[in-house]
């Protein structure tokens, strides 16, 4: 960011950034999914008392409270922040159309109103 030039925003970069976000999404979505079929499974571990108590545990670490639960709320926050970032570049969109109308109208104004209107230095004045 410039003092003189403010902030550059490229939408074709955003829109990149928002795909990879979607497909981002998507695959964590998927990832979810593998999570939450791993927590319905009780591991084949044995049935010794140790073994059973592991796979109890191990079951208990990928399901809702352990690996599921964390990559849904990742799936949840990437989706979320995806949202944002479509949401902020609709406003700048917004935003700068309605800037390029404003400019316009101020323009087209100005010519309508003759030289003296533009306030621009060397214009010639009109004596009364």
């Amino acid at each position: 960011m410039s003092a003189k030039r403010g902030i550059e925003l490229e939408p074709d970069l955003l829109d990149q950034r928002i795909k990879t976000l979607a497909e981002l999404g998507d695959l964590t979505g998927d990832l979810v999914a593998t999570a939450s079929r791993l927590a319905e499974r009780l591991p084949r571990l044995g049935t010794a008392p140790p073994a059973v108590h592991l796979a109890l545990r191990l079951r208990e670490a990928a399901g809702s409270s352990g690996l599921a639960g964390e990559v849904e709320a990742t799936e949840r926050e990437v989706r979320e922040y995806k949202q944002m970032l479509s949401e902020a570049k609709r406003k700048y969109e917004e935003h700068e159309s309605q800037a390029r109308e404003d400019l316009r109208a101020a323009e087209e104004s100005a010519a309508t109103a003759g030289p003296d209107a533009t306030g621009r230095p060397g214009s010639p004045r009109r004596s009364s």
